[in-house]
């Protein structure tokens, strides 16, 4: 994962992002990638949800 992080409490999932991070071009190149799950990962703690996320910006 890339500028992401989990943490589940009480059933509550907090995902946290620093918005002032960029990790460079996307693979298609019209985006700027802020944070990425890089595909579907398991929620800690509760390995059969899946989760996947991707947050960018425009170039």
């Amino acid at each position: 994962m890339k500028n992401v992080d989990m943490a589940v409490e009480k059933n509550i999932l907090t995902i946290r992002v620093d918005l002032a991070k960029e990790f460079g071009a996307s693979k298609s190149g019209k985006s700027i990638t802020i944070a990425s799950t890089e595909g579907n990962v398991p929620v800690p703690g509760h390995e059969e949800i899946k989760i996947g996320l991707n947050i960018y910006r425009a170039k």
